[in-house]
């Protein structure tokens, strides 16, 4: 049986086994993924992991895989499938040379959920009542291609530039939104073709229905680019406002409902040519002004073209 403080080290990350809990410490050197540096450490109670495995991992390791409930973590909640396998947070590479002292931690670990649930009866495949796993904690900040995205803990705002936001937006003007006026998050990876995160409004509080189809037209998004809102830090942000969210609801049904995480469509939506057009001809004057690097205007006139 484990002992209070028991320790794995894996390969970017340490695992210390506690009573209830298990405290993930990322390491913070050169070859460690962004995000688990900027996660830095996160504990997670027995009561929000759902399973635990061990299997083969590439070039002589194995992985230890613990995989959380839905609905317990609002990162994950927010990430929506989108992560990489060697992004997952809840995964522990290690030499193959450990695999029996990995089995080993596995199976306590497993015996450790099924006194957990034995205590407390729940229906795994039902998601967790609330957030079990602590977010990431405001204020947080990121910059988009097109704005500046702030979240202070009560408030999301978004602060154009000029450089890249659309003439919709520069139109509605910077935007502010109360944690209390949302009702969930929507976030594409910027590792994907046309990332962004878009705040999704309550009823009543906005165009939730009629808002554009394309991120870039909506003021209640900010787009991603080439090197404009990374994982490690547009990902965090979004988990920060779906647990502040979770947070604002009132009453009973509140905190069994979970916080709508929509997940983005794969096939990306075309524009109309005339549009590509006016949009690569104002990137040309910025880049003829030298308000825009050689890089950026070269990425830029790609990802352009290839939403034709």
């Amino acid at each position: 049986m484990t002992r209070m403080g028991d320790v794995l080290t894996g390969i970017h990350a340490t695992w210390e086994f506690e009573t209830d809990s298990v405290l993930i410490r990322f390491e913070r050197g050169i070859r460690t993924p962004k995000l688990f540096q900027a996660l830095g450490e996160r504990r997670i109670p027995h009561e929000a992991l759902a399973s635990v495995s061990l299997t083969p991992g590439r070039r002589g390791t194995v992985v230890l895989h613990a995989v959380p409930r839905p609905g317990a973590d609002p990162l994950m909640e927010a990430a929506a499938g989108q992560l990489r396998r060697s992004g997952d947070p809840y995964r522990l590479v290690l030499p193959a040379a450990r695999e029996t002292l990995a089995e080993y931690y596995a199976d306590e670990l497993r015996a450790a959920l099924t006194r957990d649930s034995a205590r407390h009866p729940r229906d795994e495949s039902e998601p967790a009542e609330r957030y079990l796993v602590a977010a990431p904690q405001a204020p947080l900040q990121f910059k988009a291609y097109d704005a500046k995205a702030i979240f202070d803990g009560k408030q999301v705002s978004f602060r154009w530039f000029w450089t890249g936001a659309s003439s919709a937006k520069w139109k509605a003007g910077d935007q502010n939104f109360p944690v209390a006026e949302l009702h969930g998050v929507e976030w594409r990876s910027p590792e994907a073709f046309d990332g962004y995160l878009r705040l999704l409004r309550r009823d009543g509080h906005g165009p939730a229905q009629d808002a554009p189809a394309q991120a870039d037209h909506d003021p209640a998004a900010v787009v991603f680019g080439l090197g404009y809102g990374p994982v490690h830090e547009s990902l965090p942000f979004a988990a920060a406002v779906l647990a502040a969210v979770r947070g604002a609801g009132t009453g009973p049904s509140a905190a069994r409902t979970p916080v709508p995480v929509a997940v983005p469509a794969i096939l990306p939506e075309r524009r109309a040519p005339a549009e590509v057009a006016e949009r690569i001809r104002h990137l040309g004057e910025l880049h003829r002004a030298g308000l825009v690097t050689d890089d950026e205007f070269s990425a830029k006139k790609a990802e352009l073209l290839a939403e034709l």
